[in-house]
């Protein structure tokens, strides 16, 4: 199979047009519907196409609190939001010493929440404390990279799917509320790997519908080197792609830069280190309009039509 175009350095330069001289689109929040927690950067994997590098020595986003989160919380009461969902993803955020309480905080709330992890041992250390919060408002999504174990492990690595697959079947049996999340394949179409998941999953005997998307994600494989056309204003007519759809038009995520004072909000899950996506230190300040200026921008939310909300 003959490599990828790679990425010509002259696009997602400026915010406001594009390497053509055409106007960049942006999207506007439409409602602000999820709020996520990044839960620090720090995993027990260290996987080879992971798009925030996490890994067991990676701390560029640090460790939050649970009184850093519940800040969060407390502004969306104040403020009114109509947020439904928290999201809590990393790392691995059942290595961070607060996840818990912070699962905990939010459920006491009312909000629906969603948690990923890979399901090893992370997640294992806290097999009692998890019991103690299940509730059907809490959804575990488990990262399955495919429903077969040479490109899973291709990915994450030897070893890692027999682990991941026990954590899977524990809480199946715990009757927790479960998702899976793996890749769409290049070379592989949606309905032949739902069909893969579908076979894997009557093996196991998880109770998870590989035809419903919302129980299994599949999200289209990331590499910001390799080419993709830039997303103007004109496209949404093309593409018959409405903003409204976008992450960015109802998700931001809070972060904590190692060495920053306070956590920051962010566009999305897919852009917590490009500076021009941090948009202020409280959601008030973060509602504004967002310019597709990144290659995940159009690769993952507007040609790949993925949302890594619930």
């Amino acid at each position: 199979m003959p490599e990828a175009p790679r990425l010509d350095p002259a696009k997602f330069r400026d915010p406001l047009v594009t390497a053509k001289g055409e106007t960049r689109a942006k999207v506007g929040i439409k409602a602000l519907t999820t709020v996520w927690f990044n839960t620090g950067t720090l995993c027990n994997l260290t996987c080879l196409n992971c798009y925030i590098e996490s890994s067991p020595t990676n701390d560029a986003l640090i460790y939050l609190s649970a009184a850093e989160a519940r800040a969060y919380l407390d502004e969306i009461v104040a403020l009114g939001l109509p947020v439904r969902e928290i999201g809590f993803t990393g790392g691995e955020p059942f290595m961070n010493p607060d996840i818990l309480d912070m699962i905990g905080e939010a459920l006491g709330r009312g909000f629906e929440v969603l948690v990923l992890t890979n399901a090893m041992k992370p997640m294992e250390h806290r097999k009692a404390g998890l019991l103690a919060l299940k509730n059907e408002r809490l959804t575990i999504r488990i990262s399955l990279d495919h429903h077969t174990a040479a490109i899973h492990e291709a990915e994450r690595g030897v070893g890692t799917w027999e682990k991941t697959i026990e954590g899977l079947q524990w809480l199946a049996l715990e009757r927790f509320s479960i998702a899976v999340a793996g890749r769409r394949l290049t070379q592989e179409n949606e309905s032949d790997a739902r069909a893969g998941y579908a076979a894997l999953f009557e093996k196991l005997g998880v109770p998870i519908d590989a035809f419903n998307p919302g129980r299994l994600v599949l999200f289209p494989e990331m590499d910001a080197a390799q080419d993709v056309p830039e997303i103007t204003t004109a496209c949404w007519g093309i593409l018959h792609k409405n903003p409204d759809d976008l992450m960015c038009a109802s998700s931001r995520m809070v972060v904590k830069h190692r060495g920053a004072a306070r956590p920051a909000v962010v566009a999305c899950t897919l852009t917590p280190y490009d500076p021009q996506f941090e948009l202020g230190a409280t959601l008030a300040e973060a509602l504004g309009e967002v310019p597709l200026n990144h290659p995940h921008c159009a690769k993952f939310c507007v040609l790949g039509g993925a949302n890594c909300s619930a």
